[in-house]
């Protein structure tokens, strides 16, 4: 433990009843004595002495060097008390006081960084003769008081001397906090060393709160974000509503980021885009705000601030609602559709296009989202035709496809001769959607579309085709679209009008390939995203029912060379009994020659067929009869008796009862002998099927009788 040191005498007086020494005043009583008599200059000097002896020193003595400390805290706020700030923060620096403790006379800068209870280590000289005046304020007041009262009118406090000067001490007590504070920091920052990071302390919370206060109240922007730059310990509750008061949003900004308030900062960013705040600073706060929220990921906030994004900038909200990721995600139409419906609120516009990506990005399955973009698709449709223009086009293309004859479907031929427009693709987005998805309430969009039923032919007729109504459906496209070609791919794919390649053509030519590609199946040799749809595999019996169907339609509207082509080409589909019923008496014989004489060769062929397989199988079982003969005279006859009771009771200890099955053991005989012949039964639909050796032996069972060998 080091021991005090006093200071030291070399002369000694002896009395007859005590010893005195004379030794020299301590620099405590002399700074006192000093400070008492109002010798200011002359502590000051005191103070330095000493201060430059100890740095001279080899080694430190820590008693010495607390002493000064004790010295310049005294002489420091001596001058805080008598206002002489400038002074004061030099001098309290000197003597490394608690920068808390110059701060608790700054009630508005303090704020709750500390309370009263909060306690820190002060000399207790010191804390004795510290100011005794809540704030730096009222100690200005006090010297005012003290030095002018009562000479100036009406008083002190409110002659516009006093309150000018006033004014100009308390700005000079806030600059000198100011430099103290750098000081300090910077004295700090030295002590823990580089890089040390943001501590914690309450000294460096402090410190650094403060310093922000200070700096944008004076405006010094460039030191104000340097000191953010910096590892700081600045408490954002603390400045927030200074740096709002003074407009340095782009401080507040960069502590959120720091800090990691996402809700702040995002708030913050809103109120600049909205205009209620404005720092030069800030570039494109817009474009910061969609940063952010698509690095962070967060599904809730992006879709709070996507919508509100959206009220805006259509475009760059829908880019923040709707990622380019495809991937896997549990599939959730409550929360889509509760989405939805806040994108419309904010946007009209948007929430179609939202409905869309949902449908045809996200591939969602959900019957009321495909129904809602179904209704959209045919409302915007039934919008388009409210213009005379729009209408007279569309009625144009019908009667020019119908005149004329095309090889080409209606719907290749308005997407190849229709100028592009945006009527055109909302049409063309309308029948993919109609023609592939089967997840919306077709009756619904049919009623819709009756309402312009002389125009909407196609996608009534693919209406149609969804509800089963094929009769109706063909005679839309005969009679009133004069599409033959159509009705005939209609019959082909079992109901389809629209063909998955000529769907993904003309998506590809009107810039729709996602429409295309999600709604329509290609076979599987091709690569791409599933769509929602698989191929559908065409019941050969619902095809023929169609063809049968589409040729009764031909009659009535009386093509007869559609009708004769339609035989042509599906005879083997057409039964000729059926075709014969629906011809008229008066059509000439050489317009089904074609088709009667195709029909009448197949249908020989197949009985010619059918002889020869019966010969050959004939003759393969009298061939495995003649090879079996000799086996089966060989073997004798095995007669089955009742045994008698006594009898039974000898067999059982013999070994139990016996089974002879004469055709079991035929059989065997028969496959040991029989290892190379190959026996030919007719097959289920004419054909000729070989029989293996384990066959051959099941099939003797089967089809040979016994007795009859």
């Amino acid at each position: 433990m080091r021991l005090p040191t006093f200071p030291r005498s070399s002369v000694l007086v002896l009395g007859p009843n005590s010893i005195q020494s004379l030794v020299p005043s301590i620099i405590l009583s002399q700074l006192e004595s000093l400070l008492e008599s109002h010798r200011l200059e002359d502590a000051f000097n005191l103070a330095d002495q000493r201060r430059k002896k100890l740095e001279e020193s080899i080694t430190v003595d820590e008693d010495e060097a607390e002493e000064l400390r004790y010295v310049y805290q005294r002489i420091g706020f001596q001058c805080f008390t008598e206002t002489l700030f400038e002074d004061a923060g030099k001098h309290l620096f000197n003597g490394e006081v608690d920068p808390r403790l110059l701060v608790s006379y700054y009630p508005d800068l303090r704020g709750s960084l500390f309370s009263a209870d909060d306690t820190m280590d002060v000399f207790g000289g010191v804390a004795e003769r510290m100011p005794k005046e809540g704030s730096v304020d009222d100690i200005i007041v006090s010297n005012l008081v003290r030095n002018y009262s009562p000479h100036l009118s009406p008083n002190t406090l409110s002659a516009p001397p006093t309150a000018e000067l006033r004014k100009i001490l308390g700005m000079a007590a806030r600059e000198m906090l100011l430099t103290f504070l750098k000081k300090s920091r910077t004295r700090r920052s030295v002590a823990k060393g580089m890089n040390a990071g943001s501590t914690g302390h309450p000294i460096d919370t402090t410190i650094d709160t403060v310093l922000v206060k200070l700096y944008a109240q004076f405006e010094k922007t460039k030191e104000l974000y340097a000191l953010l730059q910096e590892p700081n310990d600045v408490s954002i509750p603390e400045v927030e509503t200074v740096l709002q008061e003074t407009g340095q949003y782009n401080a507040l900004c960069i502590l959120y980021k720091q800090r990691g308030d996402d809700l702040k900062l995002l708030d913050a960013w809103a109120k600049l885009i909205e205009g209620q705040w404005t720092d030069d600073d800030i570039k494109d706060p817009q474009s910061q705000m969609i940063a952010l929220l698509a690095e962070k990921r967060d599904r809730p906030l992006t879709q709070r601030w996507g919508i509100w994004l959206t009220k805006r900038d259509p475009e760059r909200g829908l880019k923040l609602l709707m990622p380019r990721d495809t991937g896997k995600r549990r599939e959730r139409p409550e929360e889509d559709i509760a989405l939805l419906e806040q994108i419309r609120d904010a946007n009209a516009a948007a929430g179609a296009k939202y409905l869309e990506y949902l449908v045809l990005q996200r591939r969602t399955t959900s019957r009321d989202l495909h129904m809602q973009l179904a209704q959209s698709c045919v409302e915007q449709l039934l919008s388009y035709l409210k213009d005379d223009a729009v209408s007279k086009l569309w009625r144009a293309k019908a009667s020019s496809y119908a005149s004329s004859r095309n090889e080409s479907s209606f719907l290749t031929y308005f997407a190849s001769t229709t100028p592009d427009s945006e009527h055109k693709r909302g049409r063309l987005k309308t029948v993919l959607l109609l023609a592939g998805s089967s997840l919306y309430d077709a009756e619904i969009i049919r009623q819709r579309l009756h309402e312009r039923e002389q125009i909407l032919t196609l996608e009534l007729a693919i209406v149609d085709g969804k509800l089963g109504r094929h009769r109706s459906a063909l005679q839309t496209l005969i009679h009133k679209l004069g599409d033959s070609t159509s009705a005939e791919t209609y019959c082909t794919l079992g109901g389809d009008i629209v063909p998955p390649k000529m769907a993904h053509s003309i998506a590809e030519s009107c810039g729709l390939q996602v429409w295309a590609t999600t709604l329509f199946s290609l076979p599987a040799t091709t690569k791409g995203p599933t769509p929602l749809t698989r191929l559908k595999t065409v019941n050969e019996e619902l095809k023929r029912d169609l063809l049968k169907i589409l040729l009764e339609v031909y009659m009535t509207a009386e093509q007869s060379d559609r009708a004769a082509h339609l035989l042509n080409a599906q005879a083997i589909n057409l039964d000729v009994l059926d075709v014969i019923s629906l011809v008229p008496s008066n059509w000439p014989i050489n317009t089904m020659t074609s088709f009667l004489s195709r029909s009448f060769r197949r249908t020989l062929h197949a009985r010619q067929e059918g002889k020869i397989i019966k010969n050959i199988s004939a003759g393969q079982n009298l061939e495995v009869k003649d090879r079996t003969w000799d086996i089966l005279r060989e073997e004798d006859a095995i007669i089955e008796e009742a045994l008698e009771d006594d009898d039974d009771e000898d067999t059982e200890e013999e070994g139990g009862p016996q089974s002879f099955d004469e055709k079991q053991a035929l059989a065997e005989k028969v496959t040991a002998h029989v290892s190379s012949a190959d026996l030919v039964i007719p097959g289920p639909k004419g054909g000729v099927v070989k029989a293996s050796q384990d066959e051959r032996v099941s099939g003797l069972e089967g089809e040979i009788d016994v007795d009859d060998l």
